[in-house]
């Protein structure tokens, strides 16, 4: 009895050594379960958001830049210098009869006047035109001439007059010079008296007429042998009478007066003549 006490004894101490206990599994089956760590999208999703987070805003995408709008057409005036320097060796030509835009007819064209020293107003006309049309191009203007040289014959005065129409002309103005009696001095800027194109265009016309009799006056004194202070009106004149737009022509004086052709006849008087017609015309265009 002595000896299986001992055994049994023995055997429990065995056992207390080895860690274990009586009733009990193994190490593992004895302790705690480990728990998995969550993954890191799982504890993401699973995180409240806090209150009064904004909500991501996506960026805005800029506009493309509207392209920019279409510059205004240049306007455009023609200068109608007047006569040509081949007219008097076609008489045949600028005799024949042309619509005068009066029920009537006219003369193609003529040759014109001339100063008593012999310089030709088709020369004049032309040579002031071309200054014109520089000093207008410079300020932005399409310049039409009704002739392209001081050489040829005409054209005639209803081709003249249509061709405002034709291109679209803001202005028409014809350049001239006078052959008076010699006393006269003086410009003058006639206007057709048939009110050809309706009240509104002669409105206009009178604009016109007005903005170069003002550009005018420090260079050249208002005739004093007709119309009333640089004015005049006139039924008989084909170009102005079949004109479509704002139409002139401009006595620059008169050639047969000494004063006036020696203002004429020198390239800066001429000169002097283009500046001013220039800015009527620009004065008129910005009305």
């Amino acid at each position: 009895m002595r000896r299986a006490g001992t055994v049994v004894v023995s055997l429990v101490l065995l056992l207390s050594a080895c860690g274990g206990s009586p009733g009990t599994g193994s190490p593992e089956a004895s302790s705690s379960p480990r728990t998995a760590p969550a993954s890191p999208t799982a504890s993401a999703s699973a995180s409240p958001v806090p209150s009064g987070t904004p909500s991501p805003v996506t960026p805005a995408v800029p506009s493309p830049p509207l392209p920019p709008p279409p510059p205004a057409p240049a306007p455009v005036v023609v200068l109608d210098p007047g006569h040509n320097g081949g007219n008097a060796a076609a008489p045949g030509v600028i005799g024949a009869p042309v619509p005068d835009g009066a029920g009537g007819t006219k003369a193609c064209n003529t040759t014109g006047t001339s100063t008593d020293a012999g310089y030709p107003e088709h020369a004049f006309t032309w040579d002031v035109a071309l200054r014109t049309r520089g000093l207008l191009a410079a300020a932005g203007v399409e310049v039409v001439l009704t002739r392209a040289d001081d050489t040829g014959v005409g054209p005639c005065v209803d081709a003249r007059g249509a061709l405002p129409g034709q291109v679209g002309a803001a202005v028409f103005v014809g350049i001239h010079g006078d052959g008076a009696a010699a006393g006269g001095r003086g410009f003058h800027v006639i206007t057709s008296s048939r009110d050809p194109a309706g009240p509104a265009v002669a409105a206009r016309t009178d604009a016109l007429a007005v903005a170069l009799r003002d550009a005018l006056v420090p260079v050249v004194p208002p005739a004093d042998y007709v119309g009333a202070y640089g004015l005049d009106d006139r039924p008989d004149l084909a170009a102005l009478n079949l004109a479509t737009t704002p139409a002139v022509y401009v006595e620059c004086g008169n050639m047969r007066n000494a004063a006036d052709a020696t203002l004429m006849s020198d390239a800066a008087g001429r000169q002097a003549i283009a500046e001013r017609l220039a800015a009527g015309i620009l004065t008129f265009l910005g009305t």
